[in-house]
Formats: C-alpha cells, sequence, structure tokens
C-alpha cells in the first residue's frame, strides 16, 4: 500500500445509490484477504465508495480497476490514482460499463465489492455473463447470500440458487453485523466467494434452457412441475410428453419446483428441448 487517502469523512450516504460505508477495520482486511489477489492479478472493484477495500486492495495486485458511479467520489479517486499506471478509475454504473473494455481479460479476473442491496441480483449475473471472471468476492445482504447458497428443499431454495450454481462454485465465507456499517442498515450482511467454472460445464444453449424452465417454474412455485410445464406459456409442454419426461429421467414431476437440485433441472431442461 503507497498511502493513498480516502475521501474526507463528512460526506453522508447516499439513499439513491444505495450507500452504506464499511467502517470496521478487521472486516475491511478480511474480505481483501477472501479475495486473495497477488501481484500477476488483475482486480476490478465495484463501488470504492471511501476506499474501505480500495485503501487495502492498493498495491496488492497488478492492476486495480475502481467502477464509481458517486460524481465525487469518481473525482476523489481519480485525483488519487491520477499517474498511477496500476490503477484505473471507471466513473459509471457497473451495470452499463462494458467490462471486456476496460479491462485487460475477463476470464482471468478478480473482482470484489459491497454491493448495494436494491440491485445485487442484477450486478450478479452481469458479472456472471460469459466470459466469467476467475473468482468474485462480494458482500451482499444475508437474506440474499442465503438464498445464492441455498439448498434444494430449503425455503429460500429457487431460482437464483440454481441460476448461480449451475454455472459456479458458491459458498459463504462470513457473516457481517449491520453494526460494522454507518449509516447503521435494517439488515445483516454476509460474504460470498463465487467461483465460476472454468471451463464452463454448460453450453450457451443449456444455460438459455434452464434460465427458462426455473423462471417459470419458481414463478409457480406453489405448484407441481407437471402443471406449471404443461400451463406456463413460456413452456407449454404436453401431457403426453410430460410421462414421457418422467420415464425417460426418472423424474416425479407432481412434485414442487424447489425440490429439484440444479443438475435435475438442467435434464430437464435439456430433454424438454
Amino acid at each position: 500500500m503507497t498511502g493513498a487517502t480516502p475521501p474526507p469523512g463528512g460526506r453522508r450516504a447516499r439513499r439513491s445509490l444505495g450507500q452504506n460505508f464499511l467502517v470496521d477495520g478487521n472486516l475491511q482486511r478480511r474480505i481483501v484477504e477472501a479475495l486473495g489477489a497477488g501481484p500477476d492479478d488483475e482486480v476490478l472493484e465495484i463501488g470504492p465508495g471511501r476506499g474501505a477495500l480500495t485503501l487495502h486492495l492498493e498495491g496488492t495486485s497488478r492492476r486495480l480497476v475502481l467502477v464509481e458511479l458517486d460524481d465525487e467520489f469518481a473525482r476523489h479517486w481519480s485525483a488519487t490514482f491520477e499517474g498511477r499506471p496500476d490503477v484505473t478509475v471507471v466513473h459509471g454504473d457497473v451495470l452499463s460499463v462494458p467490462l471486456a473494455e476496460v479491462v485487460d481479460d475477463r476470464s482471468s479476473l478478480l473482482v470484489i465489492g459491497n454491493i448495494p442491496y436494491n440491485i445485487t441480483t442484477p450486478i450478479l449475473f452481469h458479472l456472471l455473463e460469459r466470459p466469467r471472471p476467475a473468482r468474485i468476492v462480494l458482500m451482499v445482504q444475508k437474506e440474499v447470500g442465503e438464498r445464492m447458497v441455498a439448498a434444494p428443499g430449503a425455503g429460500d431454495y429457487g431460482a437464483l440458487a440454481v441460476g448461480v450454481q449451475s454455472v459456479a462454485e458458491v459458498r459463504r465465507l462470513f457473516g457481517v453485523s449491520r453494526r460494522a456499517f454507518r449509516p447503521v442498515p435494517g439488515v445483516d450482511s454476509v460474504v460470498l466467494e463465487i467461483v465460476p467454472h472454468a471451463p464452463p460445464r454448460l453450453t450457451e444453449e443449456d444455460e438459455h434452457d434452464l434460465r427458462v424452465l426455473t423462471r417459470a417454474a419458481f414463478q409457480w412455485r406453489r405448484k407441481q412441475l407437471q402443471k406449471t410445464l404443461r400451463d406456463h406459456p413460456d413452456l407449454g409442454v404436453g401431457r403426453d410428453r410430460i410421462g414421457e419426461l418422467e420415464q425417460t429421467l426418472g423424474l416425479d414431476l407432481r412434485r414442487r419446483p424447489e425440490t429439484f437440485a440444479p443438475e435435475r433441472l438442467l435434464e430437464l431442461a435439456r430433454a424438454i428441448r
């Protein structure tokens, strides 16, 4: 670390940008250590804000790319790192920034961030577009994190778990109390590690078909899967075909969708195709 300083502390968090600043130094270091960036790595940080993670990331990798939407913070970090070839500041929304144009290689990229709770899922799936980063460490709302790591049969298992777990290994690293933030949010957080499968285990066609099936199935999650297959407008599988699928795949489609593991839903999506 070469001594970069955070922005002045008087600036209030902006609710419109979902800002809550992590002020616990031990947790800041622990999150950065979980990323495990080394001198040959390229790191992308989403929303550096007041620098809770940035000041621990600086100098640890070959290149650090900061994507910041807040005008004041973007100006501060641009001025702070002016003339530094190992740090690039991008002023913009990570959801609209073409990552392939601001990083050297998406497939070897390490990503880190304290993600605004209101746009966690869009950011996650934006990051999981191909080519996918090598590793992602995110701090998210506890409830959303639990949905990502949920197992089949759990009450919070759904389309989010299937979508993430079908393309990556995801695990909960540790929890973060709401008291570690200023201002104090109304919920606790959790830090997750997401490691996309490399090479991808599914074809792009597999991923599309699985996404269509899971969206329909969990939109009607209280119905038997066979009814969703038959009646949902995005699926429209005939009654006779449902019987064939049960015999061929050895599935009981009278069960609800939350009882099926991602790999079984993938088998079904492929067979429907």
